[in-house]
């Protein structure tokens, strides 16, 4: 049975009800109620960038259940994103272009800006939350680039529930010698399916997963996979390089105590998986439209039943019920082994209970790849307004509009803003944009 090496020297430490005259200010006391378990690099405790003692245990068994070499981020994804693209253009020698699928996280573009590297969008797909890229769309794009790109960057799943074919796009990206980067931050939990879908079993060579999003663990708690063990030491370098060293010990409690509940997560991941199927299958019998093939994941298509996802998500909290995410064609609803059959039953009930109207037949937003004037760390840091989005025909975007959730944003920074991307300014509800002077 894995242990929890982190915790139990927490909470043996607490146990003593100690005299604190080390960080944190509050002591060990206070209003949340978890003070007592939130503590710094105090002695015989560890330093997770350099970790020799409970934090290296507790990663080493966080590996042994993934199956690859695996680091702790207390930052969320976002850390390891910013550290994964180091490591590849480093070991690039900082040459080379990124492709990239154009539904990056924000965190992504914001690694470009500090690193300055270039990158090419990789294109997809017909609305604005995914970028269905194919082994073919990465295989030409490799072929087409005069200098070999440092990696290809992919996010899947994305927020609708679409999972990539990881494994053929892995297999090109090896044949011409191209690390890929998998931004698996909505997919944790793949890996503990009867076959396992994680992007590193399908041959991803860098990849991140956001824990707090699938598994039982607190916000902010995430992990950085890797191949090759022999390069931890330079990805703990490269983590120590973006990170704080200040570490929250309460999300790191949380990776640690995770651990164990892990091990029996395919038969909790069994377990709900045909109540999920039978929820689905409800739903599309009664006449609604899902999108995505995520287990985890139920996406409706709000707008074929005459509502926004907004609409829906409105009338759902009036009865107590929160979605993940909602704009005006789809609702989102994360699940995990964690909700019960009740709740499920609850929402089934309630969005069959909503009469169906009229579709809502706005035409679909058009996407045109704007133009790039500058790079994103050209953008970034040049002299910014910010101004009326319709007023914004023909200027340089310096901040990026839509990035988060990951979808694929409107304009990037250093792209021209054009007629196009007004009406999608419009459509989304953006007042104001951020420019170049």
């Amino acid at each position: 049975m894995t242990g929890t090496p982190v915790c139990d020297f927490v909470r043996a430490y607490a146990a003593k009800v100690p005299v604190r005259l080390h960080m944190p200010g509050h002591k060990g006391t206070g209003p949340l109620g978890c003070e007592a378990m939130d503590i710094t690099e105090i002695h015989g405790a560890d330093d997770l960038f350099h970790p020799e003692g409970i934090l290296a245990e507790s990663e080493a068994n966080a590996s042994r259940l993934f199956g690859w070499p695996t680091v702790y981020s207390a930052e969320g994804s976002s850390l390891a994103i910013r550290a994964m693209l180091y490591l590849a253009y480093t070991q690039a020698g900082c040459k080379g272009r990124c492709l990239a699928g154009r539904n990056a996280h924000k965190s992504f573009l914001h690694t470009a800006v500090l690193l300055d590297f270039s990158i090419r969008w990789l294109w997809a797909g017909d609305n604005y939350l995914s970028c269905p890229v194919t082994a073919e769309t990465v295989e030409k794009a490799i072929l087409e680039e005069t200098e070999k790109p440092f990696a290809v960057y992919l996010t899947s799943p994305d927020y609708l529930g679409n999972v990539a074919d990881i494994r053929g796009i892995a297999q090109v990206c090896h044949k011409y010698g191209v690390p890929l980067l998998a931004d698996n931050a909505h997919g944790a939990y793949l890996k503990f399916l009867p076959v396992s879908r994680h992007p590193m079993d399908l041959g991803a060579d860098l990849c991140c997963d956001s824990a707090h999003k699938t598994l039982p663990v607190l916000t902010g708690g995430a992990y950085l996979h890797f191949r090759d063990a022999g390069m931890t030491e330079r990805v703990r370098q490269a983590m120590a390089l973006f990170g704080s060293t200040s570490p929250s010990w309460l999300i790191l409690q949380s990776l640690d105590a995770a651990n164990p509940y892990l091990g029996h997560m395919p038969q909790a991941i069994a377990a709900i998986a045909p109540r999920v199927a039978a929820l689905k299958g409800a739903l599309l019998a009664h006449g609604f439209t899902l999108v995505g093939d995520e287990l985890l994941k139920i996406t409706v298509h709000a707008s074929h039943w005459g509502y926004s996802g907004e609409e829906i998500a409105d009338i759902l909290e009036g009865n107590n019920i929160f979605c993940e995410f909602a704009d005006r064609d789809f609702i989102v609803f994360m699940l995990s082994p964690r909700n019960t059959p009740e709740e499920l039953e609850q929402l089934q009930e309630n969005l069959c209970a909503l009469p169906r109207k009229s579709p809502i037949t706005e035409p679909p937003l058009i996407r045109t790849q704007p133009d790039a004037v500058c790079s994103p760390r050209q953008a970034a840091f040049a002299p910014q307004e910010t101004i009326p989005a319709k007023e914004s025909l023909g200027r340089i975007l310096s901040a990026a509009t839509v990035s988060c959730p990951p979808a694929v944003p409107i304009v990037m920074c250093g792209e021209r803003i054009d007629e196009t991307a007004l009406e999608a300014f419009r459509r989304c509800g953006i007042e104001h944009v951020t420019v170049m002077k």
